[in-house]
């Protein structure tokens, strides 16, 4: 097995904590509470995050050098999902694990 450079490995350490974050966060506390934390644009943005937090952690263990691209797109949606959570409050998980994983990632797409 090859070496995976330290930063790689941070950033993909960052995007599964970051998936895992979105999802249980929207699958429990989202769903539990109901109201503006269920509104489809929302709830839309925090599985759209978690998917491509995955799939970012996913083509940076493959190597691929497009894990860029993907980590650009990855960088983005984190963002605004961190945005959309905060402005709901009581998501402070999630919205500090894809505040970490778009600074990261935004690293891996320079």
């Amino acid at each position: 097995m090859s070496h995976i450079d330290p930063k790689v490995q941070e950033c993909i350490d960052k995007c599964l904590a970051c998936y895992s974050a979105c999802l249980s966060t929207a699958m429990g506390h989202c769903l539990e509470t109901g109201g503006k934390h269920t509104e489809p644009s929302h709830f839309r943005l925090m599985m759209a995050c978690a998917e491509v937090c995955r799939t970012a952690a996913h083509f940076m263990l493959v190597g691929t050098r497009h894990h860029r691209h993907i980590c650009a797109e990855c960088a983005e949606i984190c963002a605004e999902c961190a945005t959309d959570c905060e402005r709901i409050g009581d998501m402070q998980g999630c919205v500090d694990a894809c505040r970490r994983c778009a600074e990261s990632c935004r690293l891996m797409a320079a």
